[in-house]
């Protein structure tokens, strides 16, 4: 399935949803932060743009409020957002991981487990 693009409000959207699993328009923008929550119609603009990318999916109708579920996960949001900014970068990940070490957002933990994760990608191209 194609990765709809979302923008940061989508996003934040689609979090709330990620957390709750299927839920109306009120419940979604009940669950957004008091400080930064959107008018409800703000929000049911936003399910129904989402719907119409297929980021969320209608399940059922209970009376007049239709409920809602994501039907792309946090991770394949996630995937896009990584391709974008590597995109940005001329799809070069050494100016990022710069970045991130000397911001100290990277941490040894975080290399060792990347480390992991390519050994795993390497056995599993040379059982090919």
């Amino acid at each position: 399935m194609a990765r709809p693009k979302l923008t940061k409000s989508e996003l934040r959207v689609m979090d709330a949803m990620w957390r709750l699993g299927p839920a109306s328009v009120r419940e979604i923008q009940e669950a957004l932060p008091a400080k930064y929550r959107p008018a409800y119609t703000t929000v049911q603009t936003m399910v129904y743009r989402l719907e119409a990318k297929g980021a969320v999916r209608r399940v059922k109708k209970i009376g007049n409020a239709h409920v809602f579920e994501p039907s792309i996960s946090r991770e394949s949001a996630q995937r896009r957002l990584i391709d974008e900014l590597l995109s940005f970068f001329g799809g070069k990940i050494q100016p990022v991981m710069a970045h991130l070490v000397e911001s100290g957002r990277l941490s040894l933990d975080d290399v060792k487990e990347a480390e992991k994760t390519l050994k795993k990608l390497s056995r599993k191209e040379e059982d090919k």
